[in-house]
């Protein structure tokens, strides 16, 4: 029988967790195809291992898989425009590529 304290450690998924951070390692599969079937469509939201995190399928047809909310001041970017490669958040214009990298900031 596990204690408390070793259950917590192999089951908590997390980020920063042995667990999580042992399973972040690995593929891990997170929708069918289908489930984002066209090209600068709406975003999908999901949660993985706790994290909060947004897909969708840029203008080329690439999958991208970001947290799901913008770092400048944590605004959804499941509320924002796909175009062109990325998603722009509705807030103040930033826009992330399927990598998670800012490749536009229209005010700096």
């Amino acid at each position: 029988m596990l204690t408390i304290a070793e259950n917590d450690k192999l089951a908590r998924v997390s980020a920063g967790t042995p667990a999580g951070e042992f399973l972040r390692r690995f593929w891990m599969p997170f929708l069918q195809s289908n489930d984002l079937p066209e090209s600068d469509g709406p975003p999908v939201r999901l949660v993985l291992m706790g994290e909060s995190l947004l897909a969708f399928r840029d203008t080329s047809g690439k999958v991208g898989l970001i947290q799901r909310n913008c770092p400048h001041r944590w605004a959804s970017l499941f509320f924002g425009r796909n175009e062109q490669d990325g998603i722009r958040c509705s807030y103040h214009g930033w826009k992330f590529d399927i990598n998670g990298h800012c490749v536009d900031m229209p005010t700096e």
